[in-house]
């Protein structure tokens, strides 16, 4: 097992590279009321097992959650607490955006 401290910025990059994915930003907002297991996380959310098993593993390799084994089963967590508290404050944050800023933002997806 392999593993790395990040940064601040290294950091922040992996966690809006985690957002960036409306799946995986579901899953968390998910983990962030508490542990859940990939088959729970699959039905509740609307996707297939695999999918699920994909996205976990991204947001493992970011260092968002964690896998707790549990005999025959994993449990997933949210990496810190505090990645709770930032979900949260994310969550309720209002952007204003201003399309003219970016006028290929459909096409490219920036905002």
């Amino acid at each position: 097992m392999v593993t790395a401290t990040t940064s601040s910025l290294d950091a922040l990059a992996r966690f809006g590279h985690a957002l960036s994915d409306a799946t995986r930003a579901r899953v968390l907002m998910q983990l962030r009321e508490g542990p859940a297991y990939p088959a729970e996380l699959s039905e509740s959310l609307g996707v297939t097992r695999q999918s699920m098993s994909n996205h976990l593993a991204c947001l493992r390799g970011c260092g968002l959650v964690v896998a707790v084994p549990e005999g025959r089963r994993t449990r997933y967590e949210l990496a810190d607490g505090r990645i709770a508290h930032a979900l949260a404050d994310l969550h309720d944050l209002i952007l204003v955006t201003d399309p003219e800023a970016c006028r290929d933002s459909v096409e490219q997806g920036c905002c």
